[in-house]
């Protein structure tokens, strides 16, 4: 249901998010693919490790903590769409996490490398959602998307740097992690 009750921005309640979160668990083809990817590769995937939350920011819409798990901001989730879209973008970050053992998130080229893949496999960059954000780049529009959102993250980043190194790094990772498609055998569309 729409969730307009006592949150920010028209968004979901902590309580509307974790119901949406469950059923992402149980029926979305990409949240469930991922939650068994994990699993497989010997990262499974508790209830408690996907939460959601008030983040009281207007520029995230979730995040990904590697000692607690994934964290959906309640407030700027409008739709299952949106649930299912932010929360396999967040599964790719924990796949990340469970495949590189060695991953820092301290390091820009590492964390680049990372929201690359969620931007690329997550739906991010979709073109539907990209025409929704007034974005009506044609030719390489996955690629643009996937740069220009991987460099919103990792400038998010405090040991980044700013915007410029964040862009940077992103281009430095490019090729590499955009061709990274694991644990798809694709970009899914």
């Amino acid at each position: 249901g729409g969730g307009l009750w006592g949150t920010m921005a028209g968004g979901l309640s902590a309580n509307e998010c974790e119901r949406m979160v469950e059923h992402s668990r149980t029926r979305s083809p990409f949240v469930r693919f991922m939650l068994q990817k994990m699993e497989e590769a010997g990262c499974a995937v508790p209830k408690s490790f996907i939460s959601c939350e008030t983040c009281g920011s207007a520029e995230v819409n979730g995040g990904f903590r590697p000692d607690e798990g994934v964290v959906l901001c309640a407030e700027h989730m409008h739709s299952q769409a949106d649930v299912d879209a932010v929360l396999t973008h967040e599964l790719v970050h924990a796949y990340d996490q469970c495949r590189v053992k060695n991953i820092d998130w301290c390091d820009c080229n590492h964390h680049a490398c990372s929201e690359i893949r969620a931007a690329n496999l997550s739906g991010d960059c979709w073109m539907s959602r990209e025409v929704a954000r007034g974005n009506l780049t044609l030719s390489k529009g996955q690629q643009a998307c996937v740069k220009r959102r991987a460099a919103l993250s990792v400038a998010m980043n405090p040991n980044c740097g700013g915007p410029a190194n964040a862009r940077a790094a992103v281009e430095r990772q490019f090729e590499q992690c955009f061709a990274d498609t694991a644990p798809f055998d694709r970009v899914p569309s």
